[in-house]
């Protein structure tokens, strides 16, 4: 069994910024991609950022480039989500997701296999 905690929500003005935390137990594989993901209200879920642990590549979605980084700290088995430059359009809750089976992509929700409860993040304008 796995478990995702996510952490570092709130509510921050426009421009500013947030750091966001995904801490994983259970049976994760050390080379297998954890992702973010942020659902805003009456919208689907959507792909923000990913990462894969053993080779450091890491993927965005168009509106949080530049903005977002996602990192991962091995040793806590840890990932991270940076966001800086805040806009209104990004309150949404964010929710961490992981692998347990290897597959090609990482964009997608039908991609991961376990998800967190999320965590709110407001941007006041």
């Amino acid at each position: 069994q796995v478990q995702l905690v996510e952490s570092g929500g709130g509510l921050v003005q426009a421009g500013g910024s947030l750091r966001l935390s995904c801490a994983a137990s259970g049976r994760i594989f050390s080379n297998y991609p954890m992702a973010w993901f942020r659902q805003a209200p009456g919208k689907e879920r959507e792909f923000v950022a990913a990462i894969k642990w053993s080779a450091d590549d890491t993927y965005y979605a168009d509106p949080v480039k530049g903005r977002f980084t996602i990192s991962r700290e091995k040793a806590k088995n840890t990932v991270y989500l940076q966001m800086n430059s805040l806009k209104p359009e990004d309150t949404a809750v964010y929710y961490c997701a992981v692998q347990t089976a290897l597959r090609l992509g990482v964009r997608g929700k039908n991609d991961y296999d376990y998800w967190g409860l999320g965590t709110q993040v407001t941007v006041s304008s």
